[in-house]
Protein backbone atom coordinates (compact mmCIF):
# COMPACT_ATOMS: atom_id res chain seq x y z
CA UNK A 1 0.00 0.00 0.00
CA UNK A 2 2.85 2.29 0.88
CA UNK A 3 4.41 2.14 -2.72
CA UNK A 4 0.93 3.03 -3.93
CA UNK A 5 0.99 6.54 -2.35
CA UNK A 6 4.15 6.79 -3.31
CA UNK A 7 3.07 6.46 -6.93
CA UNK A 8 0.24 8.96 -6.73
CA UNK A 9 2.94 11.50 -4.98
CA UNK A 10 4.89 11.43 -8.41
CA UNK A 11 1.48 11.84 -10.36
CA UNK A 12 1.09 15.12 -8.24
CA UNK A 13 4.84 16.21 -8.42
CA UNK A 14 4.26 15.87 -12.10
CA UNK A 15 1.88 18.00 -12.00
CA UNK A 16 3.51 20.44 -9.90
CA UNK A 17 6.57 20.39 -12.28
CA UNK A 18 4.49 21.23 -14.59
CA UNK A 19 3.10 24.03 -13.71
CA UNK A 20 6.24 25.56 -12.72
CA UNK A 21 7.22 25.37 -16.44
CA UNK A 22 4.14 26.90 -17.83
CA UNK A 23 4.58 30.05 -15.07
CA UNK A 24 8.19 29.82 -16.75
CA UNK A 25 7.02 30.66 -19.98
CA UNK A 26 4.84 33.13 -18.90
CA UNK A 27 7.57 34.89 -16.64
CA UNK A 28 9.89 35.19 -19.77
CA UNK A 29 7.50 36.44 -22.17
CA UNK A 30 6.40 39.10 -20.26
CA UNK A 31 10.19 39.63 -19.37
CA UNK A 32 11.23 40.41 -22.92
CA UNK A 33 7.65 42.26 -22.95
CA UNK A 34 8.62 44.34 -20.25
CA UNK A 35 12.41 44.40 -22.16
CA UNK A 36 10.76 46.15 -24.78
CA UNK A 37 9.33 48.81 -22.39
CA UNK A 38 12.70 49.74 -20.35
CA UNK A 39 10.96 49.26 -17.19
CA UNK A 40 14.44 48.15 -15.35
CA UNK A 41 12.34 47.11 -12.27
CA UNK A 42 10.16 44.95 -13.93
CA UNK A 43 12.30 43.38 -15.85
CA UNK A 44 14.41 42.55 -12.76
CA UNK A 45 11.11 40.95 -11.21
CA UNK A 46 10.31 38.68 -13.92
CA UNK A 47 13.57 37.89 -15.11
CA UNK A 48 14.27 36.49 -11.42
CA UNK A 49 11.02 34.81 -11.17
CA UNK A 50 11.46 33.07 -14.25
CA UNK A 51 14.47 31.29 -13.52
CA UNK A 52 13.25 30.27 -10.09
CA UNK A 53 10.43 28.74 -11.76
CA UNK A 54 12.58 27.13 -14.05
CA UNK A 55 14.98 26.27 -11.17
CA UNK A 56 11.72 24.16 -9.61
CA UNK A 57 10.05 22.80 -12.53
CA UNK A 58 13.69 21.06 -12.82
CA UNK A 59 14.56 20.72 -9.26
CA UNK A 60 11.45 18.99 -7.75
CA UNK A 61 11.65 15.72 -10.53
CA UNK A 62 15.28 15.61 -9.35
CA UNK A 63 14.66 15.52 -5.67
CA UNK A 64 11.73 13.19 -6.26
CA UNK A 65 14.04 10.75 -8.12
CA UNK A 66 16.70 10.39 -5.98
CA UNK A 67 14.28 9.90 -2.92
CA UNK A 68 12.46 6.95 -4.91
CA UNK A 69 15.70 5.42 -5.90
CA UNK A 70 16.92 5.75 -1.66
CA UNK A 71 13.62 4.42 -0.80
CA UNK A 72 13.94 0.73 -3.50
CA UNK A 73 18.08 0.89 -2.35
CA UNK A 74 16.85 0.27 1.35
Amino acid sequence: MDNVALMGTGNWLGILSTLFFILCFYFTLTFFQHLKSGDERLIKQTKLTAVFCLVLGLLIPAFYSLYIYNEMMR
